[in-house]
């Protein structure tokens, strides 16, 4: 019976061992990192946000996008944040079924962050002015954030 217990105890303990090491070998979790979408240019008229994602990416899952602007005033025009369906939507800036996620105060001070949870393409633009901020102000991106557990790879 003693030696029953002795090679239980020894299992147990094996199998202590075992986990232990998974744990140690395995790659730690990776953090999900912020982003000021447009870096010091911010959220704003004529800049390039399709080099700002090449420059910048690739992006994970949980990574955080923070668009930041300043409210309109007699010298800033004002600028949102809208979610475009597809890519037919985004190539055209038709906002006809586009989804606002930030209005025009909304960038102020800290900015509004969005949280990249889905693992699918996110189709950013500024809906202001009818959609030329879209079109003629290049205030258009696409993000396709990869799974967080290949950010180490």
């Amino acid at each position: 019976m003693a030696g029953m217990a002795r090679s239980s105890a020894a299992v147990v303990a094996a199998a202590a061992v075992v986990a232990l090491l998974a744990l140690a070998l395995a790659p730690a979790a990776s953090t999900a990192e912020r982003f000021v979408v447009g870096d010091a240019a911010r959220w704003t008229w004529g800049y390039n946000y399709t080099d700002w994602v090449i420059k910048k990416g690739p992006f994970f899952q949980n990574d955080t996008l923070v668009f930041m602007y300043d409210p309109p005033n007699a010298t800033v025009h004002a600028h949102s944040v809208y979610m475009m369906r597809n890519l037919a939507d985004y190539q055209s800036c038709n906002l006809k079924a586009a989804k606002l996620v930030a209005g025009i105060t909304q960038g102020a001070g800290s900015g509004f962050e969005f949280v990249l949870t889905k693992r699918k393409k996110h189709y950013f633009v500024c809906g202001e002015r009818g959609g030329i901020h879209c079109t003629m102000g290049q205030m258009k991106f696409i993000v396709k954030p990869k799974s967080s557990a290949c950010r180490d790879d």
